[in-house]
């Protein structure tokens, strides 16, 4: 029997989605590239030098690739829901998303995994489709605090779920490679709605699988 495929409010393409804090206007191509060139000169080093002189065009590709969440639209990510699933309406965790993002306060790294859960209400998404949504975040500056609760809205606003459970996990360079440098320690951030936040079990139950099943 064929799935039944439900699209919930589409979404046409956007190229800037609304974002706080976000300039309407973007500087050009050449404009990043000059600020780029003063950092350069800011950390002592020559821009006019033979392995700098391409350095500016490069960072401001990466860019494009690094911060691209901004110009993607979460939500439309969990547009189409299945409804055919033969009355399934436990949870579904997606566990060990990787992920790269970077903090808002000294734009460095930050590496780790996210762990997706929920009940579902009137159907569910594609598995992948959790995944895009924690990398479109991802791929915006950061803290992990608001990418837990970003990730969890999302989800709960394309879907109206039963419950979600969200539990990101990662390494932040900022505090191994400057500051404090403490190699090593990770910060664990989590966001329960719905069964999750009401029942303790199943918050338990939902710890016990991320961490089993290794």
């Amino acid at each position: 029997m064929d799935a039944v495929v439900k699209t919930l409010n589409p979404v046409k393409s956007v190229s800037k989605p609304a974002i706080a804090g976000v300039p309407a206007q973007r500087p050009t191509r050449e404009e990043a590239e000059a600020a780029v060139r003063v950092l350069l000169r800011w950390a002592g080093d020559n821009p006019a030098r033979e392995g700098l002189l391409d350095t500016p065009k490069r960072v401001v590709k990466a860019y494009e690739e690094l911060f691209k969440g901004y110009t993607q639209d979460a939500e439309a990510q969990l547009s189409t829901v299945f409804e055919e699933v033969e009355g399934y309406d436990d949870m579904v965790l997606v566990k060990d998303i990787p992920f790269t993002s970077h903090c808002e306060h000294h734009m460095v790294p930050f590496v780790g995994k996210a762990h997706v859960a929920y009940f579902p209400a009137e159907g569910v998404v594609g598995l992948s489709k959790l995944a895009r949504v924690v990398e479109v975040f991802a791929r915006r500056l950061q803290t992990q605090e608001t990418m837990t609760a970003q990730i969890t809205d999302t989800i709960d606003n394309a879907l109206k779920p039963r419950g979600i459970a969200v539990l990101i996990e990662a390494e932040h360079m900022c505090m191994s490679m400057r500051g404090v440098q403490k190699q090593g320690a990770s910060t664990i951030t989590t966001r329960f709605t719905g069964a999750f936040r009401d029942d303790p079990a199943e918050q338990a139950r939902f710890f016990s699988m991320v961490r089993g099943f290794r």
